[in-house]
């Protein structure tokens, strides 16, 4: 029997490992992925069905929208870096939790909107975002390539949308859809990078790390999607 198994070198990237050591981590990875999707997804539905949504929506949209994106900024860089650099398994599980009930959280007012003056448009977005998420998945699983070349550019779009974003809330113009189409194309770039990531670079024993990442972008695809739906809607 191998020793390899997936605790057994901790900080050595899964692509040095052995066949089954790699399969092993990519099925865990996928499948926390997956429960991160359905816990949202649950969770969502839990603030739908209580009335809790529509009083969240009304807080956060009466509210300073870069107070939420700041609390927001802070919680995710908390989670990820926890995920990523924590030896206890349960404050990486713990981590994830916290994570994916802020995205939740925030992504909840507009929701709320959408499922108010646009109904069907979630389902779009959400089918849509799948699609994409499953193509590019297969781009990178095919093809192999290492995409980490994208980090950098990530980091600079993401500085960039942030300027915008805080630029349009403090002085009131609107981004329009080209800079909801530029994001599409920038949370697409992220699913490359962190599936390249996850073939070539985490450890075997951050799979959960692995997992918020591709959440993370996942969920950043859908909400630019979603906007795009909506926006297309009016």
């Amino acid at each position: 029997m191998s020793t390899d198994t997936y605790t057994a070198r901790p900080g050595i990237p899964v692509s040095q490992l052995g066949v089954d050591v790699r399969s092993a981590f990519i099925t865990r990875t996928y499948t926390h992925l997956l429960g991160a999707i359905l816990a949202f997804t649950m969770l969502e539905v839990y603030l739908f069905e209580t009335g809790m949504a529509e009083s969240i929506a009304r807080v956060l949209l009466g509210g300073s929208w870069l107070i939420v994106l700041g609390g927001f900024m802070i919680v995710s860089w908390i989670a990820t870096h926890v995920a990523h650099s924590s030896q206890s398994q349960g404050a990486q599980y713990g981590a994830l939790g916290f994570f994916i009930v802020a995205e939740a959280i925030i992504f909840t007012p507009m929701l709320y909107l959408a499922n108010t003056y646009a109904p069907g448009v979630i389902e779009n977005a959400a089918t849509v975002t799948l699609i994409g998420f499953v193509g590019l998945t297969m781009v990178a699983y095919q093809t192999r390539k290492d995409f980490s070349f994208l980090g950098g550019l990530l980091r600079w779009a993401m500085i960039g949308a942030l300027l915008l974003i805080v630029s349009s809330v403090l002085f009131g113009f609107q981004l329009g859809t080209l800079f909801t189409v530029l994001m599409i194309v920038v949370a697409g770039a992220a699913i490359l990078y962190d599936t390249s990531n996850v073939l070539h670079h985490y450890p075997a024993d951050r799979h959960v790390g692995a997992a918020l990442q591709l959440f993370a972008s996942v969920a950043l695809l859908f909400w630019y999607v979603l906007q795009f739906f909506m926006s297309s809607d009016d």
